[in-house]
Parts: structure tokens; sequence; C-alpha cells
């Protein structure tokens, strides 16, 4: 990938995502976030990920999600996303959003995963020499860690902060319980919570009485992934499962056997509903997540620039009769 002399788009405010307060905090979250969790490893199209990078904020989009064992191989992401940072956007860092997240396995050895002090600091550590960076705005713990005090594993994220290697803490996939203990200690170290990321979208919606509700209570922001459910929330499953999608492979989050014929007919009449707004069904299903008040953000996790334009587009209609929240909910249940 040669050096490039990109611009950025004159427009990108005015004509932009839109934005919100992530939380009771004065930092803005744009309405749609880019994730790299695919699509931007060693095994990718450089190509295809710096256009995406660059239409990404030539539109508003100025967080960029990121962990540290994205892509393949583990860290690819961070450390190409780094790369492109360096090349086309050095001048531009004070105006993006970058975060970073440990809690999975990294690597090999009882040092690698979960939630020690050890890990989350020798893991932002590397984050930071992936991304070529002297911080990163927001800094997750990934997973709750239930053989590691959370006195711990938050004060990890408390000093971090402190250090100034991270902006922000942030806590992701938190049980409800831990959340709010998380949210505590975070609190008295002087080092409040930011942000909660967990998956939401119309087929999982259990955080709607708990952990949305709780984020909320203590004034802590929320962004959401996994908004079309692994891609069941778009038209792709309608006439079967393409050879080349998720479902068709046996490794992966989303399995053949969840998409059963009830589920094919769910999808089917959402996908009537999204018609009727003059939406597609991945459309209407970000705009849903939106719905909530308490969702900031929406994570997207795109393949090429023309579907993270379809994405961007799906903000152009964001607002839902009660009829048709109804009838979504009534399909998602």
């Amino acid at each position: 990938m040669s050096k490039s002399t990109y611009t950025p788009a004159n427009d990108r405010y005015t004509n932009s995502v839109g934005y919100q307060y992530c939380g009771k905090s004065g930092l803005k979250l744009p309405l749609i976030s880019l994730g790299l969790w695919h699509n931007f490893g060693d095994v990718d199209d450089a190509d295809e990920a710096l256009k995406m990078i660059q239409f990404a904020f030539d539109h508003g989009i100025t967080h960029f999600d990121l962990a540290n064992n994205y892509g393949s191989p583990y860290g690819s992401a961070e450390k190409n996303f780094g790369k492109i940072l360096k090349d086309n956007f050095s001048s531009y860092r004070d105006e993006m959003l970058i975060s970073t997240k440990a809690g999975h396995d990294m690597w090999p050895g009882p040092y690698g995963d979960w939630g020690s002090r050890k890990y989350l600091i020798s893991s932002l550590n590397q984050s930071l020499r992936r991304l070529q960076l002297e911080y990163v705005d927001i800094f997750y713990s990934h997973r709750y860690d239930p053989n590691t005090p959370l006195e711990e594993t938050m004060g990890a994220l408390s000093d971090m902060v402190k250090h100034g290697k991270a902006l922000y803490a942030g806590i992701s996939k938190y049980p409800e319980d831990k959340a709010r203990e998380a949210y505590r200690i975070l609190r008295e170290n002087g080092t409040p919570c930011l942000i909660n990321q967990d998956r939401y979208n119309i087929f999982t919606r259990q955080i709607e009485n708990s952990v949305l509700p709780l984020a909320e209570e203590n004034g802590v922001g929320f962004i959401a992934f996994s908004p079309l459910a692994q891609g069941m929330l778009s038209d792709k499953y309608l006439q079967g499962i393409p050879e080349n999608s998720r479902a068709a492979h046996s490794y992966g989050f989303l399995q053949k056997s969840q998409l059963t014929p009830e589920v094919i007919e769910k999808i089917s009449k959402l996908n009537d509903i999204a018609a009727h707004r003059g939406q597609s069904l991945a459309q209407m299903a970000l705009a849903w997540c939106l719905h909530k008040p308490q969702v900031n953000s929406v994570i997207v996790g795109t393949s090429s620039v023309k579907q993270l334009q379809d994405n961007i587009d799906a903000l152009k209609n964001v607002t839902f009769t009660n009829d048709e929240l109804w009838r979504i909910g009534e399909l998602g249940a």
C-alpha cells in the first residue's frame, strides 16, 4: 500500500451520519461506527480496507472499533489500521475515536487471555505498538472474567487511563450484576465507565430490561454490535443459504442450524415491513437499533464501500410507528 494523497471530504461534518452524546459524558459518537472485526486482516483485500476507512471518514464516521485479536492472524487488523492511519490520517488523529479491547484469547500461555492486570496492560501496550499510536480513545475489558477479582480488572483499566494510554474505559458483554459492580469500582477509581458494548438486534433483545436501563441509570453510554445478527437480518438468506455466506461454513458464530424454516419465515415478514418503509431489511435492522434512546451508536462490519454506503443510507429513515415497532417486536421474539 503506497503512501496516500488522500484528502478528506470538506463536508464530512455538515453532511455526516450525525452524532449523539455517549451517556452522560461530553464525548459524541457517530450514529454509525465502523467495526474492524472482519475484512481488515492480512487475509483480506487491503485496497478495499483502505477505501472503506476513507469513505467512512468522508461521511463523518469518526469511530473505529478494534480489539487485540481482530483480523487473521490475530493483531493484523490493528497492524493494518495503524498503517492506514500513518499513511493517510496522521494529520487527523484528533478527529478520530479509536477503541480497542482485551479479554479474549490473544497469545499462548497463562497470560494471554481473560482479565488479569498482567494481560490487559501487556495487551494494550502491544495494541499501541501495532496501531503506531501513543494512546487509544477507549480501552475495553472485552468480557467478564469470573476468575479474576473485578477490582483487579477495573484497576488495570483505570491505571491505563491515568497513565494516558487510554482516554476512557469501557466494558463489553458483562452480566448485569457485574456491570453494576464495574461501574461502581471505576467511578470510585476516578475513571468512570464511558461505555458498554454488547450484542443488540431485533433477534437479541435480552439487554433491554437489564443492561440498557443499568447503563442509563449510571450515565454510561451504550454501543451495539451485531445489529444484523451475523447477516440473518438481511436479504441474504431469504432464498436459502448461499454457498459463500457465513452460515455455509462450519466455523463462525452463525450456524446453519439457526436458520430454521420458522426463522426464515420471520426474516421474510421483517423484509416485507422494511420494503413498506422503503428500506432493505439490513437498513431497517440498523435503524431499529437506534430507536432506543440509550443506544448511542451501532457498529457495522462491512466488506465493501457499497455495503458501507447501504448502511449509511439506513439513517434516512430512523423513525418507526408504534405499529411497526409492535410488529417487529413480535417477529423478533
